[in-house]
C-alpha cells in the first residue's frame, strides 16, 4: 500500500509561483507511478501531470504545459508540482495519487487506474 499526502498548496497571485508537494509512505511508492490532479469548484476532477516510477516519462495536460513541471525524490519518497505563472483558472483543491502498472503514458489521466490518494491541498489564486 501507498499513503499519500499532500502539502504547500496556499494563496497567490496571479503571475505568481507555489511547489506542491506529496509526501508517501510505503515501499510500493518506489514502484509506483504518479499523478497530480486538480478539482475546482463545481468542476469534475481533471489530470495535470503525471511522472513514471522511473522518473524516465513526464506527462503534462495541455492546461499547465510549459508552466508546471512535475518530479520526484525516490531517497525522500515524495513527489513534487512546481507550479509557476499562476492563473486565477488554477485554482482547485490538488491532490496526488499513485498507481502501478506499465504503459503509463496510456493511462495516466484515468483517475480509476490510481487505487491510493492524497487528502488535497488547496490552491488559490487571486487576479
Amino acid at each position: 500500500q501507498v499513503q499519500l499526502v499532500e502539502s504547500g498548496g496556499g494563496l497567490v497571485q496571479a503571475g505568481g509561483s507555489l511547489r506542491l508537494s506529496c509526501a508517501a509512505s510505503g515501499r510500493a511508492f518506489d514502484w509506483s507511478n504518479i499523478g497530480w490532479f486538480r478539482q475546482a469548484p463545481g468542476k469534475e476532477r481533471d489530470s495535470v501531470a503525471g511522472i513514471s516510477w522511473s522518473r524516465a516519462n513526464e506527462y503534462y495536460s495541455d492546461s499547465v504545459k510549459g508552466r508546471f513541471t512535475i518530479s520526484r525524490d525516490n531517497a525522500k519518497r515524495t513527489v513534487y508540482l512546481q507550479m509557476t505563472s499562476l492563473k486565477p483558472e488554477d485554482t482547485a483543491v490538488y491532490y496526488c495519487a499513485a498507481g502501478q502498472g506499465q504503459s503509463f503514458s496510456a493511462w495516466y489521466t484515468d483517475q480509476n487506474k490510481y487505487p491510493y490518494w492524497g487528502q488535497g491541498t488547496q490552491v488559490t489564486v487571486s487576479s
